[in-house]
C-alpha cells in the first residue's frame, strides 16, 4: 500500500506557529511530508518562531521556483495540501489561476485532480476581494478553513490552541487526528 504524502505551503502571513504544529502532527503520523515556503514565508518563520525550514527534518523542502518538483503533476499523486498560513495574495493567484510559482501550482494541481486543498487564510477583517476569492476556491473544491482557534477545550498556552487548530486542519486533509473535541454538556 502507497504511503500519503502530502504537501504543505507556508506563506508570509503572521501565523508560524499552526505551521509548526500542524508539521509536527504530519512527523507522528505515518505521512510523507514535502512542503514549500515562500520568500516572505521564511521571513516570517524567522520573526515569530525563530526558526528556518531546516528545523524540520522530517520535511521533504522545494524552492518556490522549482517546477520540476512531484506536487507540480497530477501524475505525483500526492493525497492532500494545505497552506498554512495562506496569504490573500496566495489565495488570489490560486483563485485566479495563476501559477507563479510552486506553491500556486501545487494548489492547481490539487483543484485539477479533485483533491483536498485546504487554505488556513489568515487575514482580518475580509474586504470584498478576498471573500470573493474564498467563494471561488471553494467552488473548484477547496476548503477554506481561517485560522480561527476554539476555546471550548479551555487550552493552558498558545501552543496548545495551535496545536489543536493544526488537529482539525490535518483532520480535513483526510488524517485521523487525536485531539480534544466538543463532547457537548
Amino acid at each position: 500500500m502507497m504511503q500519503d504524502k502530502v504537501v504543505v505551503a507556508i506563506t508570509g502571513a503572521s501565523g508560524m506557529l499552526y505551521a509548526r504544529e500542524l508539521l509536527a502532527i504530519l512527523a507522528a503520523a505515518d505521512v510523507e511530508v514535502h512542503a514549500i515556503i515562500s520568500e516572505a514565508g521564511e521571513q516570517v518563520l524567522g520573526l515569530e518562531l525563530g526558526m528556518v525550514p531546516a528545523d524540520f527534518p522530517q520535511v521533504h523542502w522545494w524552492g518556490i521556483k522549482q517546477f520540476t518538483a512531484p506536487m507540480a503533476s497530477g501524475s505525483a499523486r500526492f493525497q492532500a495540501m494545505a497552506v498554512v498560513p495562506c496569504t490573500m495574495g496566495t489565495l488570489a493567484a490560486i483563485a485566479s489561476g495563476l501559477s507563479t510559482n510552486l506553491i500556486h501550482r501545487a494548489a492547481d494541481v490539487m483543484l485539477k485532480e479533485r483533491r483536498r486543498l485546504v487554505l488556513a487564510v489568515r487575514e482580518t477583517p475580509f474586504n470584498r476581494t478576498h471573500l470573493q476569492n474564498m467563494l471561488a476556491v471553494h467552488d473548484a473544491g477547496a476548503t477554506i478553513c481561517p485560522a480561527m482557534p476554539s476555546f471550548y477545550q479551555k487550552p493552558h498556552s498558545l501552543v496548545e490552541m495551535a496545536r489543536t487548530y493544526a488537529s482539525r486542519v490535518a483532520e480535513t486533509l483526510g488524517l485521523e487526528v487525536d485531539y480534544p473535541r466538543w463532547q457537548g454538556e
